[in-house]
């Protein structure tokens, strides 16, 4: 590896990381195939990941230069003569700033999900003891009934999970709307869409704010909502279920949690209406997350294998 190769990663980061989001964000395509522009999205973030940390490795490797007996030097004051004490210092800035970017995506995804569960743990407790059901009728389901006369509808994520309505969504919705509620919130538990969630908040919180987008947690929040309307969709089709995406749109819900409502509701109702999914965007979205992710993986690769065959031939 060289220098250059470092730059192009860090270059291909920072495009992964804030133009190619932010482009992405905009395109309406991705309404026509939800999952595979939820894949594409996850490729853009992986590798994004991937290219900084491959960054920081090319340019460690550039600090083990030869010495003057021919093998790598390995202490500070050896690396500093060969490369000179500007140089030097620029390398290790680099290097520290990749470690430090590493350690800050630890964290975040640590921090996430402690922060996320213990709120989904207390908020299980409060919906458990607000419960209006007959205590009689399927009390150990995961349905839980809250006294409010507001259509109010949203899922708690995890081992213990709860899909939460209230008795206003009872009230004032018919049967297949109610059917159609419970399978877009059941659909969300089902396929885990919370732990994809959780991966794109901890990866957001960990890159810096002047090169992150700010629009790619929003949209693959979208995202998750159409792949759970097309799951409530097989089931009662477009008309039940945009009623019921219509009654519960101002239904909030607490962080952590996932509601049938929010800020895209008009959006996702217009889509119910459309030509439905596409398959040659789904491909076409499959083939650019597999060349996102295989590229850059080759481009670390090929050279990390031609440095130890030369290590093993020496």
């Amino acid at each position: 590896m060289n220098p250059t190769t470092a730059l192009a990663f860090a270059l291909l980061a920072l495009l992964l990381a804030g133009p190619v989001p932010a482009l992405l964000s905009r395109a309406t395509w991705p309404y026509r195939a939800p999952r595979a522009a939820l894949v594409l999205w996850q490729a853009i973030a992986l590798a994004a990941v991937l290219s900084a940390f491959s960054s920081g490795l090319a340019i460690a490797t550039e600090l083990l230069v030869p010495g003057p007996d021919g093998r790598p030097t390995t202490a500070p004051t050896a690396e500093i003569d060969a490369l000179g004490l500007p140089l030097w210092i620029a390398y290790v800035v680099v290097l520290a700033l990749t470690l430090l970017i590493g350690a800050k995506l630890v964290f975040s995804i640590a921090s996430v999900g402690v922060r996320t569960r213990r709120r989904r743990a207390r908020h299980r407790m409060l919906v458990d003891l607000l419960d209006q059901r007959d205590p009689q009728r399927g009390r150990n389901s995961n349905l839980r009934v809250l006294s409010a006369s507001e259509p109010i509808a949203y899922c708690l994520p995890g081992l213990r999970q709860r899909v939460v309505l209230s008795e206003g969504t009872l009230a004032n919705l018919q049967r297949e709307e109610i059917t159609a509620i419970l399978m877009h919130e059941r659909s969300h538990l089902r396929a885990r869409h919370d732990l994809v969630l959780e991966a794109f908040t901890a990866v957001n919180e960990a890159f810096p704010r002047v090169v992150r987008s700010k629009s790619a947690l929003g949209c693959v929040q979208l995202l998750v909502e159409m792949l759970a309307d097309d799951s409530a969709l097989k089931v009662t089709g477009p008309t039940p279920l945009a009623r019921a995406l219509v009654a519960c749109s101002g239904s909030s819900a607490p962080v952590g949690a996932m509601a049938a409502g929010g800020p895209h509701t008009l959006t996702r109702i217009k889509r119910l209406g459309g030509d439905g999914n596409d398959l040659q965007l789904a491909a076409a979205a499959y083939l650019a997350s597999v060349a996102i992710l295989v590229v850059p993986t080759i481009a670390v690769a090929v050279p990390w294998l031609v440095e130890l065959s030369r290590l093993f031939r020496g």
